[in-house]
């Protein structure tokens, strides 16, 4: 037991709050949909001040039937939201393994119908209406806890490259934290009296006081119990093990576990790939105003687990080799997943720029993806964006919102070779884009951090110096094929893999979709394209084997 806290005017969130997110963050369940979840659910009637669950706790789907339940900030004992009768606690990690964000205390005359994730996730595949629903709040809860910065965790340090890296993980895992540096002396004297800080380097703590001093983007994963979910009981077997969650993972993920084949889905950086850095996409099919790279991942993301994928991240793929089940997939952990059929979506990534010194900034104003982070690290001042395709087009016009010029830098004479139309001509005629065709980069200049940028005009044959804030290199693609090393998969001469019939390998079995696979289009249609059409190859590969 523990006293129960009084909201006051600290308290961030109630229940009972009125605008479009909150509408649909705290939906009212129909009597069919409350009948459901009250036939799979348990009744409680904790006491005042029980504690329900801690922050770092599994936990389930609780509907309040009277009283209510605080969900706390034990750093300073806050109470943060206010669950009251009529709506439920839960939020979208909870459907994915994740760990409670902050803990919950039952308040006065406070009744419970507890219902099982297990249990939930049947629920969900049986009734659309409850799943629309739930969904939904899932959804809209996790975009209210991100906008409000609340989810009990912090991301502390200096304003440098760690801290960063850390931010990034965050950010596209769509993870809620707040950020607190060492500069901000008042919150830092405020946070450091909660917990014990490192003297020096980066740190995460966690709604339950834990410190994680210069933790790696694995630790603040299994922190917050994301990283191995639906493996945590050692090495497991699946039907379709998919590398990689960008568009075309996805999207193989949603097709087969929506037809009933058990999937496992293992992603080294974060759920959206490439594509999910992408500010805006606007000739995706049914998003005439466009749609963001982060939204189009969350939203793929719902749907795979929705349907029940295992979604495991950040976890890499080290190597692959067959078995009499069907192939035997090694993770960065020696962790090992035992697949009758595997899908190679691991997409490709940026080319690394040989420049001296450019691999020191990474972080600090050089970087590979252009976001919220780092949109406020040029507000006011120059952008330099180095490639030709759309994801650098899309990056410039997101970061002319922010910076005072953008500068494209591309090695042809026209936009137009390389990039759509409808892109080109948006940087052409933007007042703050500058397009510096037949140009390079040359030299990069700061202590620590990005000062400015040199590149050589290959027009004039002179070298230009820019002050910048940010380096944003979006030059060409390496596939991500290294792990395929030894396993008899064919690959071109640049490493992606050749498939033929559709989307098979040399390996009967194995197949590959969007980027890596060589002679795709590289671009997010048709990448879900391909990962939803080859579904009906792994179906018919399956009906080969002896399986029980």
């Amino acid at each position: 037991m523990r006293p129960i806290p009084e909201p006051d005017e600290r308290t961030l969130y109630s229940s009972r709050r009125e605008d479009d997110v909150d509408a649909l963050a705290w939906p009212v369940f129909s009597e069919d949909a409350f009948e459901l979840l009250r036939s799979v659910g348990q009744e409680l009637h904790p006491e005042a001040g029980e504690v329900l669950w801690e922050a770092g706790d599994p936990y389930d789907l609780n509907v309040v039937l009277s009283g209510g339940v605080l969900l706390v900030d034990q750093r300073d004992d806050r109470v943060v939201f206010v669950v009251e009768a009529g709506d439920f606690v839960g939020e979208l990690g909870m459907l994915m393994g994740q760990r409670a964000f902050l803990p919950g205390v039952a308040m006065v005359d406070t009744v419970l119908l507890r219902v099982r994730v297990e249990d939930l996730r049947g629920l969900l595949e049986i009734s659309g209406g409850l799943s629309d629903v739930v969904l939904s709040a899932l959804d809209a809860r996790r975009t209210m806890l991100k906008r409000m910065g609340e989810g009990g965790l912090v991301l502390a340090g200096d304003d440098d490259r760690d801290l960063h890296r850390l931010q990034d993980f965050a950010e596209r895992n769509q993870i809620p934290y707040r950020t607190v540096v060492r500069s901000d002396v008042t919150a830092w004297s405020e946070l450091a009296a909660t917990c014990t800080l490192p003297e020096t380097g980066s740190a995460v703590v966690t709604g339950g006081r834990q410190v994680l001093p210069s933790p790696s983007t694995r630790d603040l994963a299994t922190a917050l119990g994301i990283d191995l979910w639906g493996l945590e009981g050692g090495d497991t077997s699946c039907e379709l093990l998919v590398v990689g969650a960008g568009p075309a993972g996805l999207a193989a993920a949603v097709y087969g576990a929506s037809e009933g084949l058990d999937v496992v889905v293992v992603e080294d950086v974060a759920i959206g790939g490439q594509a999910g850095s992408s500010s805006r996409i606007e000739n995706y099919l049914g998003f005439p105003s466009g749609v963001s790279g982060v939204g189009l991942a969350r939203a793929g993301m719902l749907q795979a687990v929705k349907f029940g994928t295992r979604l495991v991240s950040p976890r890499s793929v080290t190597g692959l080799s067959r078995v009499p089940e069907g192939f035997r997939v090694r993770l960065d952990d020696e962790h090992e997943v035992t697949a009758c059929a595997v899908v190679v979506a691991s997409g490709v990534r940026y080319r690394r720029m040989d420049v001296p010194g450019i691999a020191d900034l990474e972080g600090s104003g050089v970087y590979y993806a252009a976001g919220e982070l780092e949109a406020k690290v040029v507000k006011g001042r120059h952008a330099v964006v180095v490639g030709g395709a759309n994801s650098a087009g899309q990056a410039a016009l997101f970061l002319a919102r922010h910076a005072e010029h953008v500068h494209v830098l591309i090695r042809r004479d026209d936009l137009r070779a390389t990039m759509s139309n409808y892109l080109a001509q948006r940087l052409t005629h933007h007042e703050r884009i500058t397009v510096h065709p037949r140009s390079e980069v040359v030299a990069v200049h700061g202590d620590g951090r990005l000062d400015a940028v040199t590149w050589h005009d290959h027009g004039t044959d002179r070298d230009v110096r820019q002050d910048a804030a940010g380096l944003f290199l979006m030059i060409g693609a390496e596939p991500h094929t290294g792990w395929l090393a030894g396993s008899g998969v064919d690959l071109d001469d640049k490493g992606f893999v050749v498939t033929h019939d559709g989307f098979a390998s040399s390996v009967p079995g194995l197949f590959a979709v969007g980027d890596v696979r060589s002679g795709s289009v590289k671009r997010v249609a048709s990448a879900v394209g391909e990962g939803s059409v080859v579904v009906s190859a792994v179906h018919a590969h399956l009906a080969t084997l002896d399986m029980p």
